[in-house]
């Protein structure tokens, strides 16, 4: 059984990031005639595209393709709290998907930032990829490397991101164990 709740919660922690790709591409304007976007919405249109004719659209938002990621965040504590024998009534399922989406979001961050600071030690040039990173993160370090300026020709700024990732993943973690409790 427990493998069969591991693979489910691949599946489901792979949609919930292409996803969360998808409205984050969106959010910061990233270029869309990249290939890594292009994979992102490709992959994603299936779901989003009929739910997009029900759900408009608000201030730049994509709130279908949203809503489907806490659907999805929702489902997944559902699902694997029934194949576990867990109980759990629906306002704190609801509120637990809406924890697994910040938590979600925040270790997708947390892993570009890490591909990141790996790819400047090896790409030369330019980089498909690494400019979509780029433009994903830059609304998070940004205000960090105001603060913080290079030392050295050091950009410390993704190391203080990673802190202050781990600390608030600290805090989302020990309300996931609190509510998974209820």
């Amino acid at each position: 059984m427990e493998a069969i709740i591991y693979l489910l919660r691949f599946v489901f922690d792979a949609f919930l990031m292409i996803l969360i790709m998808r409205v984050w591409l969106q959010l910061v304007r990233a270029d869309f005639y990249n290939p890594f976007s292009q994979f992102i919405v490709k992959v994603s249109n299936p779901l989003v595209i009929p739910l997009r004719r029900i759900i408009p659209s608000l201030g730049g938002v994509d709130l279908s393709t949203l809503l489907l990621a806490y659907v999805v965040a929702t489902l997944k504590i559902f699902v694997v709290a029934l194949l576990s024998g867990t109980s759990l009534h629906i306002p704190v399922f609801l509120f637990v998907g809406l924890l697994v989406l910040i938590k979600q979001a925040g270790f997708l961050l947390f892993i570009i930032m890490l591909v990141m600071a790996l790819m400047s030690w090896v790409v030369q040039g330019y980089n498909a990829t690494m400019m979509i990173f780029q433009q994903l993160t830059d609304p998070f370090l940004r205000p960090i490397r105001k603060l913080v300026p290079n030392i050295g020709g050091l950009d410390l700024s993704i190391l203080i991101a990673f802190l202050l990732l781990n600390v608030i993943n600290i805090l989302l973690s020990g309300n996931l164990i609190y509510w998974a409790q209820v």
